[in-house]
């Protein structure tokens, strides 16, 4: 719901603050970045006034710039950041910049990153199960932070923040994403700017600014450098206040793809005569100091200048048409002014779709950015909450020639970021067994949940899914693999009528969530058989509703990334290794040819299966002379292919093996390929000390 914001302690500690130069300085957190990753952006956001992460890699876990479709490669955004630009009471034009296309992430404090951390980068989740669950939260995950531009020096390490001149503000930052299908492709950014120190700013303007590019790093490094960046087309529409990007040349078939910034709304002081809801866009090449139009803005006043927008519709017309290292600011105002400890709201949104239809790449048409529309609108949806048409206010609509409220909660206030809801996605446990997977799920979680408008239980049914056989080797996102395997629904006249009896448990099983641990009873049960051993599927199931005329919308689904969980079907765990026939330990494939279909393709990324192992077991590995290759120790309990670096490279973090098959990579203990030839296995079962042998051949 939407809230007025109050920073009563932390404001009332600033507004005493003196003119710039004298202003203490600001007590700071550490600096902090983290990435959305509910929903189908991967988006790096900081504490400092920066989004995206510039690529850097000197983390334990790469962070996404701006990744659509998540886990595809694809990026859309080097890095970005607020801008926020004024006139001071002196006449003096001062901008505030969180990022700059002269610096990069890792450059702080170089000139351009001059907001600092106040308060470290919180997580919330309006998701129950959630460890970051937060009874204020608006969306699915929530960050919230607070920064500034007061300081001259960064207060961790006292380092002056070069050409620096505050404005004297406060900005209190709050992101939304969702996982719903419908509006898991935009990420809200919802500042609220207060003027901290004790003069009038006036004639103020507020932008996002961005080095966009859109690249499949899965395909083209971003260490080949300026080759990298420089097949990016840039676009605005101005009647949806609306700035975008797209892959010119670089990528075809790979990154089909749209990045945006949109402006959802916003509201300036109440005796604001001139503020309208409108945006400027500007553009220039990256790090250009002589092009007479597209230069890189050196100082304040070129930077102010630009936020007002510089550009004619030929020169955004120009730039549609050619790819290049480009620059995107979209700003809104003027705002009339900031006085002191008063405060303004922005909101603008960063969205990502795929192109619309089959034509080449470089083709931006009306109808190749239907899906972007889409997407935006969905973002203007949630930001208007309540607020249907938009005009601000609580009032009455016509809906299907009916006269209603707009207060729809009943609470008399307009309340933002409100999205239909479908039903809540169920708890799944998905078995990987001999060439059948099973997917147990449970029915209270979906089936009573009650749309968040309507206030009705409008559960219709569930859909699973699975992904295509070999779509894991990182040539598409997760999503996009996912194919509609089944559809059950109740008998109600809508839909199949399916009846959901026929998968329905005659007994229940009771278990834990495996991500949670929370007990869970499972009530319904779907077998998927005939697939094949030591091939990595992903499955999810989702819940759909009626849909809702009364409101024009169509059936919701539930996120299929909620639940989506990947696993290897193969042999269960065996209790000995003396058995003889279908329980006797083995390996496949064998013979191992080299670039098995399976396989990456380097060297490292091969693999070969042990299977109907015992549950603990010891495997050694011998060349015909008898030297040891390798040995590894098996635990069905445990083991998760965490060793092998296919895993690591096309797995994700989470993965389920059937708990009798064992990955070996094909290297030996000593970091060596193995080479062509003839090689002894001997099997070990740890409990009772039973020996098992065999041999497979390498061709290379």
């Amino acid at each position: 719901m939407h809230r007025t914001f109050s920073y009563s302690i932390l404001i009332l500690c600033l507004v005493g603050l003196t003119r710039f130069f004298f202003v203490p300085q600001t007590a700071a957190a550490a600096d902090e970045q983290k990435f959305t990753s509910v929903g189908n952006i991967g988006l790096t956001v900081s504490n400092y006034g920066t989004i995206g992460d510039g690529f850097v890699n000197q983390r334990p876990v790469d962070y996404p710039s701006c990744e659509y479709p998540k886990d595809s490669g694809i990026e859309h955004m080097f890095d970005g950041g607020l801008w926020i630009g004024g006139i001071t009471e002196d006449g003096r034009r001062h901008v505030t910049t969180g990022a700059v296309d002269v610096a990069s992430i890792g450059d702080k404090p170089n000139s351009g990153f001059e907001f600092t951390s106040i308060t470290a980068l919180e997580e919330r989740s309006s998701i129950l199960e959630s460890p970051n669950y937060h009874r204020e939260a608006i969306s699915h995950q929530d960050f919230v932070a607070d920064f500034t531009d007061t300081n001259l020096v960064i207060p961790e390490t006292q380092e002056r923040i070069r050409d620096h001149s505050p404005l004297g503000l406060v900005i209190h930052m709050e992101t939304y994403a969702w996982d719903y299908q419908f509006a898991d492709a935009f990420v809200i950014f919802n500042y609220s700017i207060t003027n901290v120190s004790d003069e009038t700013i006036s004639d103020v303007y507020v932008g996002l600014w961005a080095d966009l590019v859109i690249r499949n790093t899965n395909i083209t490094s971003t260490n080949i450098g300026a080759p990298f960046f420089q097949h990016v087309a840039n676009g605005f529409v101005d009647s949806l206040n609306m700035a975008y990007a797209f892959d010119y040349d670089g990528d075809p078939g790979y990154t089909d793809s749209y990045v945006a910034f949109r402006l959802l709304g916003a509201t300036p002081q109440s005796d604001d005569a001139i503020y309208r809801p409108i945006t400027h866009y500007d553009s220039w090449q990256f790090r250009n100091t002589s092009d007479p139009i597209f230069f890189s803005p050196q100082d304040d006043n070129q930077k102010y200048e630009r936020m007002r927008g510089t550009l004619t519709e030929e020169q955004i017309e120009d730039l549609n048409n050619n790819g290049n290292n480009r620059m995107t600011l979209l700003t809104t105002g003027p705002f009339e002014k900031i006085a002191p400890d008063s405060t303004i709201n922005v909101v603008f949104a960063v969205v990502c779709a795929k192109k619309y239809g089959n034509t080449p790449t470089k083709d931006d048409t009306w109808e190749a950015r239907r899906n972007l529309r889409e997407n935006s609108d969905w973002a203007l949806t949630a930001y208007r909450g309540e607020d249907r048409n938009g005009n601000g206010i609580l009032d009455t609509v016509q809906v299907e020639g009916e006269v209603v409220s707009e207060d729809i909660d009943g609470d008399g206030q307009l309340s933002r970021y409100v999205l239909p809801t479908p039903p809540r996605p169920p708890q799944i446990k998905v078995i990987p067994a001999n060439n059948t997977v099973e997917v147990l799920w449970d029915a209270e979680t979906a089936e009573n949940s009650r749309d968040l408008i309507t206030g009705k239980k409008d559960f219709e049914g569930y859909r699973i899914y699975r992904s295509k056989l070999g779509r894991d080797l990182g040539q598409s996102d997760l999503l996009s693999s996912l194919s509609l395997i089944a559809e059950i629904d109740v008998v109600d006249n809508i839909g199949y009528d399916t009846g959901l009896e026929h998968y329905r448990l005659d007994t229940p099983i009771e278990g834990r969530d495996p991500r949670t641990g929370d007990p869970v009873t499972y009530r319904y049960r779907y077998e998927n058989s005939n697939v094949l051993n030591g091939w990595q599927y992903a499955y999810a199931v989702t819940a759909y509703d009626q849909g809702d005329p009364a409101n024009n919308l169509g059936s919701l689904e539930s996120s299929m990334l909620r639940t989506v969980q990947r696993v290897i079907p193969g042999t269960p765990a065996r209790e000995s290794t003396s058995g003889q026939g279908e329980h006797e330990v083995g390996v496949y494939p064998n013979p191992y040819r080299v670039n098995a279909v399976w396989d990456g393709k380097l060297e490292r990324e091969r693999k070969m299966y042990f299977y109907n192992l015992p549950s603990r077991a010891e495997v050694r590995i011998y060349t015909l002379a008898g030297d040891l290759v390798d040995k590894f120790t098996h635990d069905a309990d445990t083991y998760a292919g965490e060793n092998i670096k296919w895993f690591r490279e096309f797995s994700g973090e989470e993965r389920i093996f059937a708990g009798g098959e064992h990955a070996w990579d094909l290297v030996t203990e000593h970091d060596q390929a193995l080479a062509t030839g003839l090689y002894i296995w001997v099997v070990r079962d740890l409990q009772t000390d039973r020996l098992q042998r065999g041999r497979f051949v390498i061709i290379k």
